[in-house]
């Protein structure tokens, strides 16, 4: 039983004891006392009022009474208005610290027989992975490993999108302009090699789009559609889409390269795998360079078909209906939504039909209990919709389905669009957060004492520790702007940050050497910052579970920021290996050691390395 439910239980007594009344654990409010107030955690009283038949505040004094009498890790309470704070007894403390400062798996919860897969990343292969994948990997990535360390059994997959009219346009772009390069001719990685194509593609429509503007047909168009008052920028703008459906020489191959590709000719089959490998080179590196990998693909040449036989027989069971076209649809307006299109008159699919099958053929072969979607927040709608569907056709893991929506991440230039080539690439944004760390280790001159290799070893475990943990210390849900500079401060909430705290304590350990800590038992007054840092420490495994349930990686790296901050705090503020006592000295190093391992294990599950000197 842990303090959390020891209080709980004696608060259930107490206020049988007292009041005569029985209540249960759900019934006891409790938090983390307020940092302004002394205690370590508080036991809201006003619940009780009714049962008591006293005020909030006589109410506190008579339970933290009790309290102290009968729970033998409270020492002390205090109570303000109706507000119940209870502080632990050092010795309470002190055993915690004992049994748990080597444990570098601490935190972690057995395994709970249940199995989540996420899916993250889910790229189209006409372009190179972009600053927005990277928020998306990030957050799966680290969803990922928090779901493991609460204890399931965790399937980490995406679905790669490499098909459809924008694939062919990279591909059309090559042919016709590409002359046979290769990246390797080109010195280009596979995926900015292929994006080069597809931007290529667009540079051509528009130069064609442009000259078409100023032909007699383009005029006529124009003149007869074009609304009062309309200029012709505006006109045009707008009707680009429809110019590239029905008019566009460029539009006409591209659409018939795609006919060619689903009816599997060859020619088109052999470009589309040769230009796909390349692209799937360039992901896999970018993938290492994050540290990330999946347990199985998922490509939608393959899925785009799979959802059909769910749609008919959900016809079959009255879930579906069909309009006089021939296509398929389904009410949703019971459950706030709209009426939804699953299948088109011509019996095509869009891509609702796709998922639907994707997540039944995902639970054939995981089995999972739940399935957790990593994508922006541009898609909600699309998602509310898929979950109501598969609930409706009683999938046995619709209750488990949940979309980890995150918004949009800029720079401090704002908006990037990848048409114009102007997106900033996941290569080039790990490439600048290098050269700001590079820049800021080479101001400190601290490693200089290191060999090259080792040097840049730790350059690249700084700089990808300022990457991830200021995209993953935002909530999911607010769109955010990643300055690299600001990420590898060493006195902001960043990464590094949390990586000297780390380094701090490695620091302390090496100067104190191998020694006897067992005097810690004998050390009788703890310090406030002390006893700060290790409640703080005593509610991580907790604060796991709550990330976990809550799909939200932001309150691990937050915690992980508090408490190199409360260490850094400490340092500054009291000797550790000139500690006035020996038990003091030894209980410090205790300390010291629990502080790095749970600091370790905290941003290990944000994909962070922690390096031993920076």
């Amino acid at each position: 039983m842990n303090i959390i439910e020891s209080i709980q239980n004696g608060v259930i007594k107490g206020i049988k004891a007292l009041y005569g009344a029985d209540i249960v654990a759900d019934q006891v409010t409790m938090n983390s006392t307020r940092k302004e107030f002394e205690g370590d955690y508080t036991v809201v009283a006003f619940p009780f009022t009714r049962i008591a038949r006293k005020k909030p505040g006589q109410i506190a004094e008579e339970l933290g009474e009790y309290l102290v009498r009968e729970v033998e890790a409270i020492e002390s309470y205090n109570v303000i208005k109706g507000f119940l704070n209870l502080s632990l007894s050092d010795a309470f403390w002190r055993a915690f610290l004992g049994e748990m400062y080597q444990d570098e798996a601490y935190g972690k919860h057995a395994p709970n027989g249940q199995k989540v897969m996420v899916e993250f990343s889910s790229p189209n292969t006409n372009k190179p992975l972009h600053l927005g994948h990277i928020r998306n990997i990030l957050l799966g990535w680290s969803t990922s490993r928090i779901m493991e360390a609460a204890g399931y059994e965790v399937f980490r997959v995406q679905v790669v999108n490499d098909r459809g009219i924008a694939i062919c346009k990279s591909m059309l772009a090559w042919q016709k302009y590409g002359q046979g390069a290769t990246p390797e001719s080109a010195g280009e990685k596979g995926d900015h090699f292929v994006g080069d194509y597809y931007v290529l593609f667009e540079k051509k429509l528009q130069e064609e789009y442009k000259a078409w503007q100023q032909t007699g047909p383009a005029r006529e168009i124009f003149e007869q559609q074009s609304e009062n008052g309309q200029s012709e920028e505006a006109f045009f703008k707008a009707f680009k889409n429809t110019y590239f459906n029905e008019y566009s020489r460029l539009g006409a191959e591209a659409k018939e390269m795609l006919l060619q590709w689903e009816a599997g000719k060859e020619e088109t089959i052999s470009l589309w795998k040769q230009m796909n490998a390349w692209v799937y080179q360039g992901f896999d590196e970018t993938y290492r360079r994050l540290g990330v990998e999946f347990d199985k693909l998922y490509f939608e040449s393959d899925t785009y078909l799979l959802g059909k036989d769910a749609i008919q027989k959900g016809l079959d069971n009255g879930i579906f209906y069909k309009k006089e076209d021939g296509s398929v649809w389904i009410g949703l307006t019971d459950a706030g939504l709209d009426h939804k299109l699953v299948l088109r008159s011509d019996g095509t699919s869009v891509y609702i039909t796709q998922d639907i099958g994707t997540a039944q053929k995902r639970y054939q072969d995981f089995g999972v209990d739940k399935m957790v979607y990593v994508v922006a927040d541009e898609q909600n709608y699309h998602f509310q919709a898929l979950f109501e569907i598969l609930k409706r056709l009683g999938e046995p893991y619709a209750d488990g389905l949940y979309h980890l929506s995150y918004g949009m991440v800029n720079l401090p230039t704002g908006k990037m669009k990848s048409r114009e080539g102007t997106v900033v690439d996941a290569d080039d944004l790990i490439a600048e957060v290098v050269e700001e760390a590079r820049a800021n280790t080479v101001e400190r001159d601290t490693i200089s004492g290191l060999t090259k290799e080792q040097q840049e070893e730790v350059i690249r475990q700084i700089a990808m520790a300022a990457l991830k943990f200021f995209i993953i210390k935002v909530q999911p849900r607010k769109r955010m702007v990643f300055d690299p500079k600001e990420s590898v401060d060493l006195q902001g909430q960043t990464g590094p940050y949390v990586q000297n705290a780390y380094v701090r304590v490695q620091s302390v350990l090496r100067k104190g050497g191998e020694q006897d800590l067992s005097p810690a038992a004998g050390y009788r007054k703890l310090e406030p910052q002390e006893k700060e840092m290790l409640n703080m420490i005593y509610s991580f495994p907790g604060l796991i579970q709550l990330a976990a349930q809550e799909y939200d990686p932001s309150g691990i790296a937050n915690f992980c920021y508090d408490l190199a901050k409360a260490y850094h705090r400490f340092y500054h503020d009291h000797s550790i290996l000139n500690a006035p006592t020996a038990e003091a000295r030894a209980f410090r190093l205790q300390l010291s050691r629990a502080v790095a391992n749970v600091l370790h294990q905290g941003m290990n599950l944000l994909g962070i390395e922690m390096p031993e000197r920076m």
